[in-house]
C-alpha cells in the first residue's frame, strides 16, 4: 500500500519554531512528527510514502533521505510553490501507481486503523476518517435547580464529527483533483453531491491535529508520558 503525506505548509501559526525547521519535523516526544506517521504507516503495511514537500524541503530530504532508515521507501513530490491539498496530491500522480492508497495531512498524529479505512471504501472513489468533535471549552452542567453538578474538562460532543485528515483514495479521482486547491473544497463536495464518498468513524482512538503551540505541547506531553520513544 502507498501513502501520500502533504507536509509542504508553512506552519505559520508555529513561529517562530517553523521559522527553520518545517512543522512536520518537529519533535514531539523526542520524534519528528513525520518519523512518528511512517511508523505508524508501516504497521499497516505501507511501503512507499510519498511526501509532499514546498517549505524548507531541504530540511525534510536531509532528515529522511530515501526512508531506509525507517523500513519503507520515500519519494518526493516537490512544490515550487503553494498548490493546496487538492494540487499537492495532484503533483504527486507520477509516484502513485496502486489502485487505492491513502493520504495524511501532514500535521496529524493518530492511532486509527488504516485497514478500516480501505476496507470501508466497498465501491467508492473515497473514504474520509472522521473522529468525534472535542469541545474547545470545559462544559459545566447543572440541576433543574440551578445548582451546579459536575465540571467536564473538554468533553467529546456526541453526533459531532470531523475530518481526521486521513484519506483513503481510489488513483482514478486524480484525473478529477484541481492543479491548484484544497481537496476539501473541491472534489470532497463533487464526490458526495455523486455518492462516492465513504465516512468512516473512528471512537475511542488517540488523534490530534499540531496546529499550535498548545497542541504541541499536548501531544509532547502525551507521547512523553507513554514512554512513546
Amino acid at each position: 500500500m502507498q501513502a501520500v503525506i502533504l507536509a509542504g505548509g508553512f506552519g505559520k501559526r508555529l513561529a517562530p519554531l517553523t521559522s527553520e525547521v518545517p512543522k512536520p519535523l518537529l519533535p514531539v516526544g523526542g520524534r519528528p512528527i513525520l518519523v512518528r506517521q511512517i511508523e505508524w504507516l508501516r504497521g499497516f503495511g505501507v511501503a512507499d510514502v510519498v511526501l509532499a514537500v514546498g517549505y524548507l524541503k531541504h530540511k525534510i530530504f536531509e532528515a529522511l533521505g530515501d526512508g531506509r532508515r525507517l523500513g519503507v521507501r520515500i519519494f518526493y513530490s516537490v512544490e515550487e510553490e503553494p498548490l493546496g491539498t487538492g494540487g499537492a496530491i495532484k503533483n504527486a500522480e507520477p509516484f502513485i501507481t496502486d489502485d487505492v492508497f491513502v493520504v495524511l495531512n501532514g500535521d496529524v498524529l493518530t492511532n486509527l486503523s488504516l485497514d478500516k479505512l480501505v476496507e470501508a471504501l466497498g465501491d467508492a472513489d473515497g473514504a474520509i476518517a472522521l473522529v468525534p468533535l472535542r469541545s474547545p471549552y470545559g462544559v459545566v452542567e447543572y440541576d433543574k435547580d440551578g445548582y451546579i453538578t459536575h465540571f467536564r474538562e473538554k468533553p467529546l460532543l456526541e453526533g459531532f464529527y470531523i475530518n481526521a485528515g486521513v484519506y483513503a483514495l481510489r488513483r482514478r479521482v486524480l484525473a478529477e483533483l484541481p492543479d491548484r486547491g484544497n481537496i476539501e473544497e473541491t472534489l470532497f463536495p463533487r464526490l458526495a453531491q455523486q455518492r462516492r464518498l465513504k465516512a468512516v468513524v473512528y471512537r475511542d482512538v488517540f488523534w490530534k491535529s499540531v496546529d499550535s503551540l498548545k497542541d504541541l505541547e499536548e501531544v509532547d506531553r502525551f507521547f512523553g508520558a507513554n514512554n512513546e520513544h
